[in-house]
């Protein structure tokens, strides 16, 4: 049974290099690989995370991605699943880990580094970077200000080439 389109509602705390400690300000690099099944094994709701990731994981139309701490693969620090829809990518969900959420986060620039590997993924494939995803009425504007998202109608968000490249030379070295 398929389940409804998800709208993304996760505040872009900061755009950083990387991630950086939200009480010293120092940055770590990042790296983003493919999550293993095994992996998403503790990743459940009842624990802190919001989204069903094993469900997502299972979905033969999209991959799952672990943001890490390079040198530390084993802590993640937030996830997102993205399609390739053939001249653009999608993100179906996006979250940080329960430690980075809220006022006590650990590490801010998390969803931004996610959104740029989206991004980035879309530029490797040759498609200028394209990405889109569907927000929450209430975040639109919040997209537009912080990623260079366009507002195309109802929920949908586009990133275009100009934002896509912005955010991909601010996290990756290319």
């Amino acid at each position: 049974m398929a389940k409804e389109v998800q709208h993304i509602e996760i505040e872009i705390d900061k755009l950083t290099n990387s991630i950086e400690n939200a009480i010293s300000g120092d940055r770590f690099e990042t790296e983003i690989l493919e999550v293993s099944q095994e992996e998403l094994r503790p990743i459940k709701r009842g624990n802190g995370w919001q989204f069903d990731w094993k469900y997502e994981f299972e979905q033969t139309d999209r991959k799952v991605f672990k943001l890490t701490i390079i040198g530390n693969p084993k802590i993640i620090q937030g996830l997102v699943s993205i399609s390739d829809y053939g001249d653009h990518m999608y993100m179906h969900l996006i979250e940080s880990a329960p430690f980075n959420k809220g006022k006590n986060k650990l590490y801010v620039g998390v969803p931004g580094n996610l959104v740029a590997y989206l991004c980035k993924t879309s530029w490797d494939k040759g498609y200028e970077g394209i990405s889109a995803f569907m927000s929450k009425t209430r975040l639109i504007e919040h997209y537009e200000k912080m990623l260079g998202a366009v507002h195309v109608g109802g929920h949908k968000m586009i990133i275009f080439p100009e934002a896509a490249v912005k955010l991909i030379k601010k996290y990756f070295k290319v």
